[in-house]
């Protein structure tokens, strides 16, 4: 759970406010990406400009109403109120923003990568990316059973938007009091991988286990 002012420093609030579980009383809300709390650690912070970059990653449960999602299509791992999912922030100089961003677009697709299932990567325009963002590129599954590609992941670039809310600031090398730039992404959103898994493996023995993923399982295959 975070309080408004979280939710308002990262941009869920007043934007979202529909998607997300309130709890009034307490004026609390709960948390739709791990990006919400991790980044208000840096609330009316000044950084120092030698610990750029300064990367986290959450894992978390998160929660959304999925208001006015309906039908079919939302229905299974499609859409949940609630899922699993590993979050990575970065606090970046904004001279390095950019090419922090291209970083964690090879690191999420490194991990597409290992797990073997087919992907795409789209670069959002204007009118698809959230207010907040300066640039988002979102990743692409293939789902075979509803013969379409499904969002896994997004990664995006905020340069000073959520800083500024948050007063997010460090001293550069000129002396002068500057905003940081923020980013996030997500590493990766879990239902829909594993139903990406289950889809993708399927052999006539069995649904085949990727290689990186067996040590962690014990098996190579559900029969």
């Amino acid at each position: 759970m975070v309080n408004e002012a979280s939710g308002l420093g990262t941009g869920q609030l007043p934007d979202k406010e529909g998607q997300m579980y309130a709890i009034p009383l307490d004026g609390f809300y709960m948390i739709p990406t791990a990006e919400v709390p991790i980044t208000n650690i840096y609330r009316n912070v000044i950084v120092n400009a030698d610990q750029f970059p300064i990367k986290h990653a959450g894992y978390s449960e998160c929660f959304r109403r999925e208001a006015g999602s309906y039908g079919k299509d939302v229905r299974g791992l499609n859409r949940l109120h609630e899922f699993s999912k590993v979050e990575i922030v970065v606090i970046e100089h904004p001279d390095r923003s950019y090419e922090r961003l291209e970083e964690m677009k090879k690191h999420v697709g490194g991990l597409l990568d290992k797990l073997g299932l087919p992907y795409r990567i789209l670069k959002l325009c204007g009118g698809d990316i959230s207010f907040t963002s300066a640039m988002t590129f979102d990743f692409e599954v293939w789902s075979g059973a509803q013969q379409r590609w499904l969002e896994v992941s997004s990664v995006s670039n905020f340069e000073a938007f959520q800083a500024n809310r948050m007063k997010l600031r460090f001293k550069d090398s000129d002396g002068k009091m500057k905003l940081a730039h923020t980013l996030n992404g997500s590493a990766l959103a879990l239902p829909r991988i594993v139903a990406a898994l289950l889809e993708n493996n399927q052999t006539p023995d069995g649904i085949i286990m990727p290689e990186c993923l067996r040590p962690y399982l014990g098996f190579e295959k559900i029969s």
